[in-house]
């Protein structure tokens, strides 16, 4: 089914890639597919990704149809906040994984989705049905699923737009030197090992992320914070933290999994947990706010440090 858009003074001297994102509210990798495949017109002339757009210009995509979805559905037990027509909330554990990747072709968020909503295929792309933002597989917390397209095209605009309230609780080594502050440093893709993001990237994204001290843990030389990422780039929390000096406890990639863990504590994961998710809902149009308690391994990892357990 074909859909116009009629480009505005907001819009003006972007690339038509970021333009029509903004404009339909769908992410931009899937519009540049879009665009790849020759499915997107400007003023009815085929369209280029880097063209510049101007007020007045004529969008027009051909969205494919809905592809049936190769994935099965598994019966993953889920933690589910709240669900409506148009989406749910859900808090995830650590150790699910969110969308299939190379190494976790099953056993995914999406897999348990699929067992419990009947009707995603084609929501969001064939291989993330529902999904609108992710949370990194050893990050626990409240995550948000589009049930429907117009629910996400809704979703990710305001997650594009920032406006989406995001609460952490982060567990780091070291002793912060002031009750707050905020990281302002773009993110991109280290230099030399491109699994990492970095803030010493030679082409990186704005990135900002506030933090305050919610409790010092002296015997242990650990800190407990509250971050708010006010964008959300890949490992956002995680980098801002480390580039610090407060990397995330058992943080295997930013932070010497094990440095500065009690023996006390059994965890295997960084110490980060989505604490609360806040939003528009995107038929209603009323706020919406979930909290998730942190789990019991968070839990007995802040008792152990407070107790300075060696």
């Amino acid at each position: 089914m074909s859909a116009r858009w009629l480009v505005g003074e907001g819009e003006a001297e972007e690339r038509l890639d970021r333009a029509l994102a903004q404009l339909s509210g769908v992410p931009r990798a899937q519009v540049q597919r879009w665009l790849e495949a020759g499915l997107v017109t400007c003023n009815d002339a085929k369209a280029r990704a880097s063209q510049r757009v101007e007020a007045g210009d004529v969008l027009a995509a051909e969205p494919p149809e809905p592809v049936a979805l190769a994935l099965e559905p598994e019966p993953i037990p889920l933690a589910i906040l709240y669900e409506d027509a148009a989406l749910l909330v859900l808090d995830k554990p650590a150790g699910l994984v969110v969308h299939p990747a190379p190494g976790h072709p099953r056993g995914t968020l999406v897999h348990a989705l699929l067992h419990h909503c009947r009707d995603l295929a084609g929501v969001g792309g064939v291989l993330r049905p529902g999904i609108v933002h992710r949370l990194d597989a050893g990050t626990s917390g409240v995550m948000v699923v589009a049930k429907t397209d117009a629910a996400h095209q809704a979703l990710s605009r305001q997650f594009r737009d920032h406006t989406i309230e995001r609460v952490y609780h982060a567990w780091v080594r070291g002793a912060p030197g002031a009750d707050a502050g905020r990281v302002e440093r773009a993110i991109g893709r280290h230099p030399q090992d491109r699994k990492r993001m970095s803030v010493a990237a030679r082409t990186g994204r704005d990135a900002r992320t506030a933090w305050r001290v919610l409790a010092r843990y002296p015997k242990s030389g650990a800190a407990r914070l509250e971050v708010r990422p006010e964008t959300g780039r890949t490992h956002q929390i995680r980098v801002h933290l480390a580039s610090q000096g407060l990397p995330i406890l058992g943080d295997p990639v930013y932070g010497r999994a094990r440095a500065g863990l009690p023996a006390a504590s059994a965890l295997a994961r960084p110490a980060l947990h989505a604490l609360a998710l806040g939003f528009v809902h995107p038929a209603g149009g009323e706020s919406l706010r979930f909290e998730a308690p942190p789990p019991p391994d968070l839990l007995a990892l802040e008792a152990a440090l407070r107790e300075g357990a060696a």
